[in-house]
């Protein structure tokens, strides 16, 4: 009997995103790692893969210091390529990010052995499969190592594993050093989001699909297989919410161990005069872009609403997003022009020149540039869905159109050569956001929305969504966060909701707006790490007793 809550002395956690910025993985670690820090200060270490190797990364410090006895040893002797340093982001952990490169030779032996000893299926992979599966071998091999040289079987360890890509390290210590606690999360079924992203209907039908046939189906064996064993083999399987464990149970047939929601720190949030700051200047660079490129002058009274995130057209909602604004351009109850702009990356090609041209200018125009719909020309223009859409809805930004939509198709980093600002400078300029997800596990665009006080719009089959709804006093858009029934065949439901959400959002007075947004920022509160940290920890609980069990015999 293993007495008391089992709590590590290390944790090491391993992420493709690790001061690589892909994703919402990215958010999950960046945030969490300050509340981590400080229960575990330097006995926290993330790894992620050295694909920066020879140009700056502005997210990792190298330190000559840090880990200096261990990472000679592990050069020498174990023949690893690492680099150690802190990751620039709040609690600046330590970081190990390491070169997977030398294991490409050892392929074909490397997915033996995880056949033999797992039953890992690694004969259909394509694509992104080996570099992940290569830098999650690599990944083991480094924990191995440091445990090797620094640590006894004293030591308490966990090592977590996030999504499949990682999978592999997990089994891989599981096999040589059974003494580490392994815990798995899987943000996302990668069979489940292949249903979706293929237009099957993924909910009504999830009791009837079998992973293993879906994933022969979507050409997807590879990723499917270390998922689905990584899921059964580990210590402690997670994920992030009830809606993705429906998933995990049915497609993977594994329930979860425990639900590890995306938790948000505020620490990047401005307050007061700041805030009201960066709003004032996001909204005037907006509607100057408005102005450049409709011909049109928008005055500050129109709304300014935006949808963001992945370029999964139907699983983001970004369809139901455009239907909805056809709608709102013939609904009678709009009270105000609405301006909303799709943040989403296309295949972007060059910023426009002739944008470029009129926003250096002083000039207030009149006359629309061709194709006033677009920031960027896209690589091909003529297969892209968002403006097959717009095409299609005839929604053209006329000067008689009450809605006009402004596609931003790049990465809001600062240097697009439009917009030039990042998309937290961006975000406090809206009035409100839609996120009408059909699959959104967790869903941190609607949290971050909330955080910086603007009221947000989402589904029920969004993680966030349901978990708004489980709280107390959440009543729609009037307390910040309007949450939507979606099924796999409401789509013209949810395109209504969405605009009658905007329509009476534009009847609302000032001071109510006031209100909403205060609210919409107490929501966020709720969602903070330092409440949402302990499933970690009872994750951690889990998976060390298991270890201990096994040691145990």
């Amino acid at each position: 009997m293993i007495e008391g809550f089992q709590t590590p002395d290390y944790v090491f956690a391993a992420s493709w995103e690790v001061c690589n910025k892909v994703g919402g993985i990215y958010t999950v670690l960046s945030t969490q790692a300050n509340t981590l820090q400080s229960k575990f200060h330097d006995r926290l270490f993330y790894i992620g893969p050295d694909i920066w190797k020879g140009k700056d990364n502005p997210l990792f410090e190298e330190s000559d210091n840090l880990c200096a006895a261990w990472r000679e040893y592990a050069t020498e002797k174990d023949g690893l390529l690492v680099r150690v340093g802190r990751w620039n982001v709040p609690g600046r952990p330590i970081v190990i990010l390491v070169d997977y490169q030398p294991y490409f030779p050892y392929k074909n032996e490397i997915y033996t052995d995880m056949w033999n000893r797992f039953q890992v299926d690694s004969l259909h992979a394509y694509g992104d499969y080996d570099d992940s599966s290569m830098f999650a071998y690599a990944t083991g091999k480094v924990v191995e190592s440091f445990y090797r040289f620094n640590l006894t079987e004293t030591d308490k360890v966990v090592f977590q594993a996030h999504e499949w890509m990682t999978g592999m390290a997990a089994l891989y210590l599981q096999a040589t050093v059974p003494e580490i606690a392994t815990v798995f999360t899987t943000h996302a079924t990668s069979i489940g989001r292949s249903i979706a992203g293929n237009n099957k209907p993924l909910y009504d039908y999830l009791f009837a699909y079998n992973g293993d046939q879906m994933a022969q189906e979507l050409n997807m064996q590879s990723k499917h297989s270390i998922e689905k064993q990584t899921a059964h083999y580990v210590d402690c399987f997670t994920t992030v919410s009830q809606i993705t464990n429906n998933e995990c149970k049915e497609l993977l047939d594994k329930p979860a161990d425990a639900i590890l929601m995306n938790g948000f720190e505020d620490d990047f949030v401005p307050k007061g005069a700041t805030y009201a700051g960066k709003r004032k200047r996001a909204r005037v660079l907006m509607l100057r872009i408005a102005n450049c490129l409709l011909g049109e002058e928008l005055d500050d009274d129109v709304l300014i609403i935006g949808t963001s995130g992945r370029y999964e057209f139907k699983n983001k909602g970004i369809d139901v997003f455009l239907e909805a604004l056809n709608r709102l351009n013939r609904d009678k109850n709009l009270q105000k022009k609405v301006l909303a702009l799709v943040s989403v990356p296309g295949w972007v090609g060059d910023p426009r020149e002739d944008l470029q041209q009129r926003l250096k200018s002083k000039e207030k125009f009149t006359t629309p540039l061709q194709c006033p719909l677009i920031t960027h020309w896209l690589h091909d223009m003529t297969h892209d869905q968002v403006l097959d859409m717009l095409k299609y809805l005839d929604l053209n930004n006329r000067p008689t159109d009450r809605v006009k939509v402004i596609f931003v198709p790049c990465y809001l980093d600062g240097k697009d050569g439009i917009v030039n600002k990042n998309y937290y400078d961006v975000v406090p300029g809206l009035d409100l956001s839609v996120y009408p997800s059909y699959y959104e596990p967790w869903g941190y665009t609607p949290l971050e929305s909330v955080a910086f006080h603007v009221p947000t719009v989402t589904t029920d089959l969004a993680g966030f969504g349901l978990w708004v709804n489980s709280l107390r006093n959440q009543h729609g858009i009037e307390d910040g966060v309007q949450v939507l029934h979606r099924s796999d065949y409401n789509y013209s439901e949810v395109a209504d909701g969405v605009k009658d959400t905007i329509s009476l959002f534009s009847t609302k007075t000032k001071e109510e707006v006031k209100e909403i947004r205060r609210r919409a920022g107490q929501v966020a509160e709720q969602a903070l790490w330092k409440y949402f940290i302990q499933n970690y920890y009872d994750a951690y609980d889990i998976a060390l007793r298991h270890a201990m069990k096994r040691l145990l015999g």
